[in-house]
């Protein structure tokens, strides 16, 4: 593969990445209105009929957003830090965009980032009473990241290799 094409591939697994970061960060805002229409979507959906406990356990997400949000809103402040952190996150990886070689520490420290969401959704998920479903739902997302960025780590191995770079 060619210096040139290998950088391509590098910079489309880099760029599902931020894309993942951005939207994760911006649906973090709007959490209360999200889960109330997605308990709205369920209950018109069969999945009421087929998961009923997961149709529950948003239910009870859903309405415990709503009684927090309307009687403690400062609370929601946590989750916009949430939504920050993914967007700052984001940002970060325009550096191995711009020039993965020289940035290859950010797509390593990516990689181990995605590995703590295992240990942090059994650890914080069990002490939290987050059902079991949900926490593999929340690991998905850590091996879901992975996945672009081993590529792109490898593609960087590569390209720093590579004698036309």
């Amino acid at each position: 593969m060619s210096a040139r094409r290998t950088l391509l591939w590098i910079r489309v697994c880099i760029g599902i990445l931020i894309f993942g970061l951005f939207v994760s960060g911006i649906t973090a805002f709007p959490l209360r209105e999200e889960l109330t229409l997605g308990s709205d979507v369920l209950h018109a959906s069969p999945a009421s009929g087929w998961f009923p406990e997961a149709v529950a356990w948003v239910d009870r997400v859903s309405h415990a957003l709503t009684d927090v949000g309307t009687r403690y809103p400062f609370i929601a402040y946590g989750t916009d830090w949430l939504a920050y952190a993914h967007l700052v996150l984001a940002v970060v990886f325009l550096g191995p965009l711009v020039d993965p070689v020289r940035n290859i520490w950010v797509t390593q420290f990516g990689v181990i980032a995605c590995a703590g969401i295992i240990p942090l959704a059994l650890i914080a998920g069990g002490i939290r009473g987050i059902p079991l479903g949900w926490q593999l739902i929340d690991m998905s997302f850590g091996v879901l990241g992975a996945i672009p960025l081993v590529i792109a780590w490898r593609l960087t191995r590569r390209l720093e290799r590579h004698p036309d770079r």
